[in-house]
Parts: structure tokens; C-alpha cells; sequence
């Protein structure tokens, strides 16, 4: 059986999704389990039970401190080596995020896998163009932004759920593989010209203070979000590869169009 956690978050219920679609029977992890799933809490060690999971999906549990991620992940491996899980696959961090705010976290547990003593696959997911979208800001002239010119190599959530559904489906077949999947390169000019308003370039700092000064934001996440829009700005996250359209065996969703529809929705008084 695989098993998919963090399934009430938008990339396990899309993976979920495309198991159903292809006729392989998925189970979900949660927290707090919908109907049919199983409750699977990192933080609640003693009660994790992988019992009869072949494959099991880890989707990072983010979201908090490096310390906290990791600990997390280190008890969900422990548990899947005890209950004789023969199979992981880790939704990873596009290795061109490197220089990230949160990719300790990521490369930590990569390593953690390889040493786990299961068999494994890695999937280093590159950024969401739902994400992109959203971190352009609406003015009453348009779009605002700290990407600059910069471009990001933005994929598909729901391609990256497809990939993951892919290689749980058939996990002997990936063994031992790091997978970069990015999309296709896009630019906040590019979403501001495919709804046709402007687009207004601000600098870091600016950025940084709004960030800081916006009391929804936990601590840890106006660095994250701060560090996503310099290595836009600065080339490090344009990058293109193969293994994602390899994977997929079909082209990939258009990142520009997601990217737009996303931040169209957000657009005040719509």
C-alpha cells in the first residue's frame, strides 16, 4: 500500500488525486485525518504507525524551524524502518535552492533518507508557479514585486503531484534517483503583461520591511520569503532540465498561465 502524508495539504491530496486516477489504491496521512485516511502525527512519535505501507510519499513537513522540520522527519523515517516500509519518496528542494532560507532543512533530510536504510527516491521539486503568483503584490497601478527581472523556473503544483504519482506507482523502477523537477522559466513582467497591467520592480529592502512589519507572518518566514525573491532577482532559479517532462511523458502545464490565474484571484475587489 502507499501511503501519502500531510494528505489535507494541496500537494499530497493532488498526489492522492492522481493515484485514484490511475487506479492504485493510496492511503493518506494526517494530522487530522478526513475520512478514510489514517492519523499520522511527527509530532507524536509513539503513536506513528506505518503498519502495511510499501511506499510511503513524504511530503516535507515544513512549515517551522529547521530543528523542528528535522525532528519531524527523523521520527517519521524511524517509524517506517520499524514497520517495514520498503519504499520512500521525499518531495525535496530544486538543487538551484541551494542558497534558500529553507533548504538546510531539505538537504538534512535527504541525508537522512539515503542513511534511513530504506530504499528511496528523492524528488527535488522546484518552486510553485500557484507560489509565484501569489508573492506578486497588487497596487492600484498594478503589480508589484521584488523578482526584478528575474526569472523562475516556476512548475505546476499539480505536475509535481503527477511526478510523485509516478514514481510511487512504481517505485522499483526509480530507486536511488534524484529527480530536479523544474518547470519553465517566467517572469512577474510576464504575469503582469499576460493580464496586461504594469509591472513595478522594488528593491530588497523595501521588500524585507514589509515583511517584517506584517504581524501574520511567523519568524522564520520573512527570511524564507525574502531569500526566494533575491535568488529570483539574481538568476539563481531560472535553471531547466529534463526529468520532470521525462517523468510525466507529456509537456508540462503552462507555469505562466498558473502563475496568472493565481494572481488574478488575488486582485482586490475581483
Amino acid at each position: 500500500m502507499i501511503m501519502v502524508t500531510g494528505a489535507q495539504g494541496q500537494l499530497a491530496s493532488r498526489t492522492l488525486q492522481e493515484l485514484a486516477a490511475r487506479g492504485t489504491p493510496a492511503l493518506g496521512g494526517s494530522r487530522t485525518p478526513a475520512a478514510g485516511q489514517r492519523r499520522l502525527d511527527f509530532d507524536d512519535r509513539a503513536g506513528l504507525d506505518l503498519t502495511g505501507v510499501s511506499t510511503l510519499v513524504l511530503v516535507s513537513a515544513g512549515y517551522a524551524e529547521d530543528d523542528r522540520v528535522l525532528a519531524r522527519h527523523q521520527a517519521v523515517l524511524g517509524a517506517a524502518l520499524r514497520d517495514g516500509v520498503g519504499h520512500v519518496v521525499y518531495t525535496s528542494l530544486t538543487g538551484a535552492g541551494d542558497h534558500l532560507g529553507f533548504a538546510l532543512a531539505h538537504r538534512a533530510t535527504e541525508r537522512l533518507v539515503r542513511e534511513s536504510g530504506l530504499t528511496w527516491t528523492i524528488l527535488r521539486n522546484g518552486l510553485y508557479a500557484e507560489l509565484f503568483g501569489a508573492l506578486l503584490r497588487w497596487t492600484p497601478d498594478g503589480l508589484e514585486s521584488a523578482f526584478g527581472d528575474g526569472s523562475l523556473a516556476a512548475v505546476a503544483r499539480a505536475d509535481l503531484a503527477a511526478a510523485a504519482a509516478v514514481v510511487a506507482g512504481s517505485p522499483d523502477a526509480h530507486t536511488g534517483r534524484t529527480y530536479e523537477l523544474v518547470g519553465e522559466p517566467v517572469t512577474a513582467a510576464d504575469v503582469a503583461g499576460r493580464l496586461a497591467v504594469a509591472h513595478r520592480a522594488v528593491g530588497l529592502d523595501a521588500y524585507r520591511a514589509r515583511l517584517l512589519a506584517d504581524d501574520t507572518l511567523l519568524p522564520f518566514q520573512p527570511p524564507m520569503l525574502a531569500s526566494i525573491a533575491s535568488g529570483v532577482r539574481h538568476g539563481f532559479l531560472g535553471g531547466v532540465g529534463p526529468d520532470l517532462v521525462r517523468l510525466l511523458g507529456r509537456p508540462l502545464t503552462d507555469p505562466l498561465a498558473v502563475a496568472a490565474e493565481t494572481a488574478a484571484a488575488l486582485r482586490p475587489g475581483r
